[in-house]
């Protein structure tokens, strides 16, 4: 369960994150992790526990990159796809049930946020939201805790994405950042994007997202 409360308080966050799965069409109570980077709220975890034999072949792939950079290391395309595949060798080292990342699996993220940070740094026009999706979940409290870069990451999501699912996670991560106004904007742009009818439930979720109790959760998990 993603919530271990008593009481009146257990039974709030129930009734929020109810009509947040009617507001974003997701279950996340229960609703297990997945392997993707698109396909909901929590699902962009990786699973399993695969150990270094198995990553040979993403290293070489790794390494081809890293070729490629050599020549250019202003490439872009080889840039991101070192994001991705050290992104994947560290999602094997995180539980499937819980999202949470070993001890190796964390020292797996730091490579993935060194690859981050070369490629941001490299001005791309237009981020790959499906990387910044990732992202989010390495700085996540499930992985290296790093809200401000969870943050970053989170923005660049809800600019391309620009729904209410996406604005919400912005919201819990720049509120886990201390980042005061930059969760009110995204919070009450995430009530925006929600429909007439879903309103209120979009109200519920976005207090629940600038909670500092709560605001993990909305951020890629904890």
């Amino acid at each position: 369960m993603l919530f271990d409360l008593k009481g009146k308080r257990r039974r709030t966050v129930q009734i929020t994150y109810a009509g947040l799965a009617v507001l974003i069409g997701i279950g996340l109570v229960g609703g297990g992790i997945g392997s993707g980077v698109s396909g909901g709220f929590f699902d962009i975890f990786g699973g399993g526990n695969g150990g270094s034999s198995s990553n040979a072949p993403i290293e070489k792939k790794i390494k081809r990159e890293e070729r490629l950079l050599r020549v250019n290391p202003h490439n872009q395309a080889a840039l991101a796809a070192i994001v991705r595949y050290r992104y994947e060798i560290a999602a094997a080292q995180s539980d499937q049930r819980t999202g949470r990342f070993s001890k190796d699996g964390k020292k797996s993220l730091a490579a993935v946020s060194t690859a981050w940070h070369r490629y941001i740094a490299s001005n791309p026009k237009k981020p790959d939201s499906g990387l910044a999706a990732q992202m989010v979940t390495a700085y996540s409290p499930v992985g290296l805790n790093r809200p401000a870069d969870a943050a970053q990451a989170a923005e660049i999501v809800a600019n391309s994405k620009d729904d209410a699912q996406a604005y919400l996670q912005l919201t819990g991560c720049a509120a886990l950042a201390g980042q005061t106004r930059k969760a009110d904007l995204a919070g009450q742009t995430a009530i925006d994007r929600a429909s007439k009818a879903q309103k209120s439930q979009a109200k519920q979720a976005v207090k629940a997202a600038k909670s500092a109790s709560t605001a993990g959760q909305f951020c890629g998990g904890q």
